[in-house]
């Protein structure tokens, strides 16, 4: 992509009358000190994509006298290289002894320059000269290469991040890019301002050889509860041919560490109540995370606590079971409890066993209960039930 600008660097000299020895050593002089210039059109800059070819159209118009063209570069606080010749009257195109162009030019009739696999030291000045029997035009032309950098990937990620500690949550880097870029941090979208929660440091790398650009952004984050499962992005935002381009990195979640707050308390059985013979069975949690592992029991009748995973089993419960249940974290920080009921049934039958009366004489019989809670008898006489 090509672009005039409004500034020419060019200037013109009066047409000189020729003076011996010859016209050729005229020329010469001419393209050594560029004593007389023709201003072209304007500067015109190039957009190249880093190893694509470079096109460098001469943009002057060929003067029907034409002896030969060129192609130089010029840098700033070095001396012009000329590169690339071509004869209008022979025919001929020669490639000067530049090795850093060497097997890369192709100077077309028409003064067209390629350059082959663009590199970042091709960002330079380079003019076309056309040469008449008198006279040297000059058209500059800018060229800028771009390299779209790797997609940024978050690397050296934390295992986990603890609430209220300031951790390095990982580094983002986006790779071989031209020119360099800029990372940025998002949470769930947004971007990650840096505060004392969020600490960002950034470093850059060159490739001595490429002269690509490596960017690295490192994040150094605080926590809370309310990051559990919080998406965590970067972006690479860099300049290309046709302008700004953004490129985003993978999303990537942090297991949170957070302290517990509540401890309940909770009893598992197999039925909606407990009664004699039963096996119970306490389980103990904590709301943190990770979860705690180890909790104090408190049970009835028992002098101290018992220290248990978040599973205790009680097995074959009497009535004296019954009673105020806790567990609490080993420090005794927090705790929760709960009422466990052992119900029972109890019946006394008087009188009991064999009893031998004769016809007609009256049998007393009386049901004596002793329940947990409020029982119904019903009378059975040779398994009927007796109102």
């Amino acid at each position: 992509m090509e672009t005039p600008s409004a500034a020419a660097a060019a200037c013109c000299c009066p047409r000189r009358p020729l003076q011996p020895p010859s016209r050729l050593l005229l020329l010469l002089s001419l393209l050594l000190s560029a004593l007389c210039l023709r201003p072209g059109l304007g500067l015109y800059t190039v957009n190249t994509v880093y190893g694509d070819a470079i096109i460098l159209p001469c943009h002057l118009e060929v003067p029907n006298d034409l002896r030969f063209g060129k192609w130089k570069y010029e840098m700033a606080n070095k001396a012009s290289e000329f590169i690339a010749f071509r004869s209008a009257t022979k025919k001929t195109v020669q490639y000067d002894d530049v090795l850093e162009y060497k097997d890369r030019l192709n100077l077309s009739e028409n003064y067209t320059l390629s350059i082959s696999n663009a590199r970042i030291s091709d960002e330079k000045r380079f003019v076309c000269m056309l040469v008449t029997e008198d006279n040297v035009f000059e058209q500059p032309t800018i060229v800028k290469v771009f390299k779209q950098p790797s997609q940024p990937e978050i690397i050296s990620r934390a295992t986990f991040l603890e609430t209220e500690q300031l951790k390095t949550l990982g580094e983002c880097i986006s790779q071989d890019g031209y020119p360099k870029g800029n990372l940025t941090w998002f949470k769930n979208g947004v971007v990650l301002q840096p505060t004392e929660e969020a600490v960002i440091n950034e470093q850059t790398k060159v490739n001595q050889t490429t002269g690509l650009y490596t960017v690295i952004s490192s994040l150094e984050y605080k926590p809370t509860k309310d990051d559990t499962n919080a998406q965590f992005t970067c972006s690479v935002t860099y300049f290309g041919p046709t302008g700004q381009e953004t490129i985003r990195s993978e999303s990537v979640a942090f297991d949170i560490h957070y302290p517990t707050e509540k401890v309940k308390i909770q009893v598992l059985t197999e039925r909606n109540t407990i009664k004699e013979g039963d096996n119970i069975t306490l389980k103990c949690s904590g709301n943190g995370n990770p979860p705690p592992q180890e909790f104090f029991f408190y049970i009835p009748g028992e002098p101290d606590p018992i220290r248990s995973s978040s599973l205790y089993v009680l097995t074959d419960v009497r009535r004296n079971a019954t009673g105020e249940y806790r567990c609490s974290l080993t420090d005794e920080s927090l705790m929760d409890s709960t009422i466990i009921t052992v119900h029972y049934l109890d019946l006394s039958l008087t009188p009991s066993g064999e009893v031998i009366k004769q016809i007609g004489e009256a049998l007393p019989v009386s049901c004596t209960i002793s329940s947990s809670r409020n029982a119904t008898v019903f009378w059975l006489k040779e398994e009927q039930t007796e109102h």
